[in-house]
């Protein structure tokens, strides 16, 4: 008769059920494993569903997959009781999903595959115009001609998204500065922690002004598209020197005026980083207890966007990838007049234009001179001043009242007024921008309608337009305005005579707008400004002394601050230097 004898039995001193953690066999093979309950008809895993309708392959109800969601709804066709299956409830420990984000996959063939007849679930129904079937949207949207881009632009109306995505073109961008191996990355601020800052900042007070302003051509409020102005070509003289470069500041600063110094127009890309979408950087230098916001010299604070928040904005060219020898791309000769750069360069120049042609710079109304004369012009200058007034004002953003952070601003006002009181006291000041149209049917436009047919009738829809296309922009045009003390914003609207023709333009219609009103349109808070301002600030402050950059992620909406070299961005300044001298020589 054979023997038994008892396996060795681990009593649990804890007093529950099963084996104590504490106490576990040596050979327990199953030690450190998750256990979660699951239905036999789940799968343990994949690593692609090309049936998932979610688009980032998980299922839509954990521990269920997509096809016992889809028969959910009559409790599934093999079991009439309803009971569901043991263990289909919870989250299951066994699923694969993608945490890492998929922005940089492209797809090798993009070949149009052989459509098949019917459809998948259709269920005899003919598929929806556009090539995409009403089931699998799985709404009431119908697809327009074209799939479901529908109207003027391509703007998506309904329907999955991501649709045809292998189709489009790659909208990967380069950083707008050259990031080198001997810099140490010390920050890093994602755009959606930056949107919950707030902070209240009083009124200003201001040190100094200086420049002088031309007043207001009150003709150009008049002009509609049946009675347009050509867009004229002026010779002036507008500075825009970095904080570094300002002299008033630099003696702002040796007398403890503040702690922090910047511009208006550095200062109001930091207050609107979230909405930007383009990659931008800044200098940040830090000398004692002082903190200076530097641009660099041909950097994307000179130009002016177009389109920019767009959602398919203004593509450059495709460069060559200089890790693969053997990938040609094909440039054309004549580079296009519609793409981001050109545009780019458009907008700068009719802003500026524009800018020049709207004051009287011949009495009656006569020119108004601030406290101080231009601090830029030099003796050597021969061409004429443009209107423009700097106003040096100070906030104050202590969170206490002990606290000492303060923070100085150079602002600029264009122009001002007549007869809205006295500009010296910051009275009847304004600034003036300008919006280009390129070519309503080019891409990039972003469904903009045509500017000649709709402006008089339906200025209200260019606007709204406007205001998506260009978000960023003009977000940042009414914090310049705001930070200067302006009363008004005018802005232009420009188009070209032909749209083939990037050198001719005429000015269509001006509108006039209070910046404070303009921001609660825009959505633009400045208290929320403020916070992304003084949390830089603190980020800054807590390094040694030294040079760092602020670098926006070019295809990311995160910001990262790196630590660099003393003499970073020294050594191409020089180099320009070197060769305007040996061109001087030469010529």
């Amino acid at each position: 008769m054979a023997s038994f004898s008892l396996p060795q039995i681990n009593d649990n001193p804890e007093g529950g059920w099963g084996p104590s953690t504490s106490n576990l066999p040596a050979q327990f093979k199953f030690k450190d494993i998750p256990y979660a309950p699951y239905s036999k008809s789940d799968k343990l895993g994949r690593f692609a569903d090309w049936n998932d309708l979610s688009g980032d392959n998980r299922p839509t109800n954990l521990g269920l997959s997509a096809q016992a969601n889809a028969r959910s709804g009559a409790q599934g066709r093999g079991r009439r009781d309803g009971q569901p299956a043991f263990g289909s409830g919870t989250a299951s420990a066994f699923a694969y999903f993608h945490a890492e984000d998929e922005s940089s996959f492209s797809l090798v063939d993009s070949k149009a595959g052989t459509a098949r007849r019917g459809g998948a679930m259709t269920r005899g129904r003919t598929p929806a115009r556009g090539g995409s079937n009403y089931a699998r949207t799985g709404g009431g949207q119908r697809g327009g001609r074209g799939g479901f881009s529908g109207g003027r632009g391509g703007a998506q109306r309904g329907g999955r998204r991501g649709w045809r995505d292998w189709e489009k073109t790659g909208r990967t961008r380069e950083s707008s500065v050259a990031i080198t191996p001997d810099w140490a990355m010390l920050e890093e601020i994602e755009f959606h922690r930056l949107a919950k800052l707030r902070l209240e900042v009083d009124e200003p007070e201001d040190l100094d002004t200086y420049g002088r302003v031309f007043p207001y051509d009150k003709v150009y409020d008049r002009i509609t598209t049946r009675t347009e102005k050509p867009l004229q070509l002026l010779d002036r003289i507008k500075y825009n020197p970095t904080t570094s470069d300002d002299p008033v500041i630099q003696e702002l600063a040796s007398k403890d005026t503040a702690t922090i110094y910047t511009t208006d127009v550095i200062l109001a890309v930091l207050m609107c980083a979230p909405r930007s979408v383009y990659p931008w950087d800044i200098i940040v230098i830090r000398e004692g207890n002082k903190l200076f916001f530097d641009k660099r010299d041909g950097g994307p604070f000179d130009t002016v966007t177009v389109n920019e928040n767009a959602a398919d904005p203004p593509q450059d060219p495709t460069t060559t990838n200089p890790n693969n020898p053997n990938e040609k791309v094909t440039v054309p000769e004549t580079p296009s007049i519609n793409s981001a750069t050109s545009l780019s360069l458009e907008a700068t120049y009719i802003n500026q234009n524009f800018m020049f042609q709207t004051v009287t710079e011949t009495p009656p109304p006569p020119a108004v001179d601030f406290s101080k004369p231009n601090p830029f012009y030099g003796p050597d200058e021969t061409e004429p001043l443009a209107s423009c007034g700097y106003r040096y004002r100070v906030f104050d953003l202590g969170i206490t009242e002990d606290e000492d952070m303060r923070l100085c601003v150079r602002t600029e006002v264009d122009a001002y007024v007549p007869g809205q009181g006295n500009p010296t006291d910051g009275q009847g000041l304004l600034t003036i921008r300008a919006l280009n149209e390129f070519d309503p049917r080019a891409p990039g436009a972003g469904g903009a309608p045509d500017w000649r047919t709709k402006l008089d009738s339906q200025r209200g829809a260019v606007m709204a337009t406007e205001m998506k296309n260009n978000s960023c922009k003009l977000a940042k045009w009414t914090v310049q305005s705001v930070l200067a003390g302006a009363d008004l914003l005018k802005i232009g609207f420009i188009s070209r005579v032909n749209p083939r023709d990037n050198t001719r333009h005429v000015i269509l219609s001006t509108t006039s707008t209070r910046p404070a009103d303009f921001a609660a349109q825009l959505n633009v808070s400045l208290a929320n400004g403020w916070g992304i301002v003084r949390t830089i600030a603190d980020m800054c402050m807590k390094q040694p002394e030294g040079k760092y950059v602020l670098v926006k992620d070019p295809n990311k909406p995160v910001l990262r601050l790196y630590a660099v070299p003393a003499n970073a961005f020294t050594a191409e300044e020089e180099d320009e230097e070197a060769g305007f001298e040996g061109d001087d020589a030469e010529a």
